[in-house]
């Protein structure tokens, strides 16, 4: 049965989406059967795939207002042969005031993933959060197995990550016991500089053993790659970031 992960900070500018993008690309190259869902109003997963939003059917948020199923909603990346994804267009900015009068607003992700029997599809349902704790991002939390945490190696990392803890304690006590953390993925890291080596010492030590923990490190490659519609691993085979999730994606498929 598939996994659901959850990529989620609710700081913005970790490297949410590209953790999102390149984990879903070099589990595809693994011969993966993945499913990647832009959960972020920006979109920006679905263009850094070379999709145009403009000429997309159907969309995340169609299918979260029920306007559209779920087989008429995803896309094969065609870079990849077992890679699927659910595009977003701005349209899901809206979703957190349309969805207020829904029931049980908080478990539609997780309804639909059930109902289309998502878990037998794919092996693995990557879900790229927007960075706010939005309804969003709950519901993307109560449909998840597991949270991946990306973390740049900055000043107030710990602060968000602190912060993003807290949420996720309260939705595992109320919404989603089951959920676990998966992991950090420490973005963004220069080798060079004492900060990137200090957050990673300080967030091991806060967090503990018994986490996953990938450095994925500072690379120009990496922030050209969207703009061709590539993951770095075919943009960049030999990139340095491109090992550093291909180790991730080995580490996520462990188990």
């Amino acid at each position: 049965m598939g996994q659901v992960i959850a990529v989620a900070n609710q700081k913005g500018g970790v490297g949410k989406t590209t953790t999102a993008i390149n984990l879903s690309a070099a589990l595809a190259a693994k011969n993966k059967r993945v499913l990647l869902i832009d959960s972020d109003p920006q979109g920006n997963a679905t263009t850094g795939f070379g999709i145009s939003k403009n000429q997309v059917k159907n969309t995340f948020y169609d299918l979260l207002m029920d306007n559209a199923e779920f087989i008429d909603t995803k896309m094969r990346i065609d870079l990849f042969n077992s890679l699927d994804i659910l595009p977003t267009d701005i349209q899901l900015s809206g979703a957190e005031v349309e969805l207020i009068d829904f029931d049980d607003r908080q478990y539609i992700l997780k309804n639909i993933l059930n109902k289309n029997c998502v878990r037998e599809l794919y092996d693995y349902v990557i879900v790229d959060c927007p960075p706010s704790l939005n309804i969003l991002t709950l519901n993307a939390l109560v449909a998840c197995d597991e949270v991946l945490i990306p973390l740049q190696c900055e000043f107030f990392a710990m602060e968000g990550l602190s912060q993003f803890i807290h949420t996720y304690n309260l939705v595992k006590k109320r919404l989603n016991s089951l959920i676990k953390i998966k992991g950090i993925v420490f973005t963004m890291y220069d080798s060079r500089t004492n900060l990137s080596m200090q957050v990673v010492e300080e967030v091991k030590k806060f967090m503990g053993s018994g986490y996953m923990y990938c450095i994925v490190p500072r690379a120009v490659r990496v922030g050209e790659a969207p703009s061709h519609g590539l993951p770095i691993n075919l943009y960049d085979p030999k990139c340095p970031a491109t090992y550093a999730y291909e180790t991730l994606a080995e580490m996520v498929d462990d188990e």
